[in-house]
């Protein structure tokens, strides 16, 4: 920063002042400064800045969320990020793995490195052990799941409803035998979507067959060899809910490898890439995964700022679009 100064031909306070935007500047002073800072590739050491720092804020936030691969999680993530650049802050995310014990691990290093808030969508059955640290006023949202055991801001989707929506759009084309094949049990949202199967099952008076119901299923590859199981009933299903993004792929490829894909209706939770350009085309409850991670964003930077605000719980509406697979007759 001296080096920076002399360069400029200003003190050392004004290029602590541009540096860090600070009001009291002239336009002609920070354009020299910047100048400056451009030909000696100057950067600013944030870590040693924090320090110096009143409220010991890092501009960055954490996000956890199960895979950020997943196209699902990708866009939550695009969300957050939307709004932490309004806000000046970095995102830093890592995976879950559906793994309490990595969850508790990636938990315990972002407040380590004194990230400003987290946001997780959590796997662990408890986050009872967060306690500690939403005492110390560290601010925590949820997203996409419910917390056990500590209350928190939380964004949801209408899981529940939603799937009771694509189970009676399925009866309302004819469909007696209607499988569900879901995630893990454990999951809050898994426990919302079989109960919105269960709810359009009873709505339309059509009797649940426990053979037809399927959770714990973790991968496409899994869901593929559960359908096929399915599939070899005697008496198989007319029609497939898929919990799951990553499930209604593992359906597809099972679908066609037996060429049932314009026999067997399906509708999945959360849309995917090409979804709508395979023939069929796939049905699919739609999720707003960008504008939930931007609506969880705006709860943690409003959490940041006001600690003791009330908890509040977000539900952001999905849709459902029907292209074609979930419309096939039994």
């Amino acid at each position: 920063m001296r080096e920076v100064a002399a360069l400029a031909g200003v003190s050392l306070k004004t290029v602590s002042r541009v540096v860090n935007r600070e009001s009291g500047v002239s336009d002609e002073l920070a354009a020299r400064v910047d100048q400056a800072a451009a030909q000696l590739d100057y950067r600013p050491n944030l870590t040693a800045s924090n320090l110096r720092r009143a409220d010991h804020r890092t501009g960055t936030i954490g996000l956890l969320v199960e895979d950020v691969a997943n196209e699902f999680f990708a866009s939550i993530h695009r969300g957050v990020e939307d709004v932490a650049r309004e806000h000046g802050a970095a995102v830093v995310a890592a995976s879950i793995d559906r793994n309490p014990e990595r969850e508790h691990d990636l938990v315990g290093a972002f407040a380590d490195r004194r990230v400003d808030g987290l946001i997780i969508a959590p796997t662990s059955l408890d986050q009872g052990y967060l306690a500690s640290e939403l005492r110390s006023g560290w601010p925590v949202v949820v997203v996409d799941r419910q917390a056990q055991g500590v209350e928190l801001d939380t964004v949801l989707t209408d899981n529940r409803a939603a799937s009771a929506d694509a189970v009676a759009h399925l009866a309302a084309h004819g469909h007696q035998r209607i499988a569900f094949i879901g995630g893990l049990e454990s999951l809050t949202t898994e426990q919302l979507r079989y109960a919105g199967y269960a709810d359009a099952l009873q709505a339309a008076h059509v009797q649940m067959d426990p053979d037809f119901v399927i959770h714990g299923v973790a991968d496409a590859d899994q869901a593929a060899q559960v359908l096929d199981l399915l599939l070899d009933l005697p008496r198989p299903p007319t029609a497939i809910f898929s919990g799951q993004n990553l499930i209604t792929m593992g359906c597809v490829r099972a679908l066609r490898a037996r060429q049932l894909q314009h026999a067997i209706a399906l509708v999945g939770f959360d849309d995917f890439a090409m979804a709508d350009l395979l023939e069929p085309a796939i049905t699919v409850v739609a999720q707003d995964a960008r504008a939930i991670g931007r609506q969880a964003a705006e709860l943690l930077f409003e959490r940041i700022d006001a600690a003791d605000a009330p908890v509040e719980t977000y539900v952001v509406p999905s849709r459902l679009i029907a292209r074609g697979s979930g419309e096939i007759r039994p």
